[in-house]
């Protein structure tokens, strides 16, 4: 029996309305063979968690370049723990100071990616770190 592949929900939570990123990650995990769902602009963090539950997603990309990382990312970790979906890998980019990378981390997301990470870097990542449910 073939391994079902990894299905991902790649997210912008939030206010912030440049999404360029986000869709050259979805499109590159994509590109790998994975399922990606991108759930566009401006979603609330329980829009996120909804549709990763939904979806039946392996893993949530966000992307945030605003500088609410710390609120959104813990909202959306707190959302999927709430909902029984802390198997669900919560990984991220966008403008964040390596300073709150250790803080994102013990709330549960997985991995940051900083500006200059590359697609092979994060596909790579998401293969490594993600098992298909």
């Amino acid at each position: 029996m073939t391994q079902s592949p990894l299905r991902v929900v790649v997210a912008k939570p939030g206010l912030d309305g440049h999404d360029r990123g986000a869709k050259v990650v979805a499109r590159a995990l994509r590109d790998a063979g994975m399922e990606v769902v991108y759930t566009g602009l401006h979603q609330t963090p329980e829009q996120i968690v909804e549709a990763a539950i939904q979806e039946d997603a392996d893993a949530v990309g966000l992307s945030v370049l605003s500088g609410a990382h710390m609120t959104l990312f813990a909202k959306v970790t707190e959302l999927l723990k709430a909902r029984d979906a802390e198997d669900i890998v919560v990984f991220g980019g966008g403008i964040i100071p390596e300073g709150d990378i250790p803080e994102l981390e013990k709330l549960g997301v997985a991995k940051v990616f900083t500006p200059g990470a590359t697609t092979t870097e994060i596909v790579a990542w998401v293969r490594d770190n993600v098992t298909p449910s």
